[in-house]
């Protein structure tokens, strides 16, 4: 019996710690795709170029915040071909850049994780071609 023990407890507990790593990296995962979707409609549909990085922003926190994850200052990057990026026909393309932190593993001095993953997510939305010109 003392046997079984140790050897259940020697295997499930690494095994659990591997599932648990693995949903956090997921859950990061969805809710980087999430923002950066969100993001790209949100800078598309806004009614002028002075809301649309606004809008896009708050979108993309809010996707972050269904998961439990909050968005990192200055990770959301929005790019567009054109200055004016509101143009019917134009791309714009969204990209986000986040480090999930692997379960217990501590931080550094400097408040990074020591053990992180990198998720990138990348959307491009195009702004729709009978859209009124702002």
């Amino acid at each position: 019996m003392v046997e079984f023990t140790f050897l259940a407890v020697l295997l499930l507990v690494p095994l659990a710690y591997v599932v648990v790593g693995a949903f956090t990296v997921q859950k990061a995962a969805f809710a980087v795709t999430a923002a950066t979707r969100e993001a790209g409609r949100a800078f598309v549909t806004a009614d002028s170029a002075a809301t649309a990085d606004a809008r896009a922003h708050a979108a993309a926190a809010l996707a972050m915040r269904d998961q439990g994850l909050s968005l990192p200052d200055g990770a959301l990057k929005i790019t567009c071909g054109d200055p004016e990026c509101l143009l019917p026909g134009h791309a714009v393309t969204v990209e986000l850049d986040y480090a999930v932190a692997l379960p217990l593993v501590p931080h550094a001095l400097g408040g990074r994780p020591l053990a992180a993953i990198r998720v990138h997510g990348h959307h491009v939305e195009v702004v729709d071609r009978f859209r009124a010109v702002p």
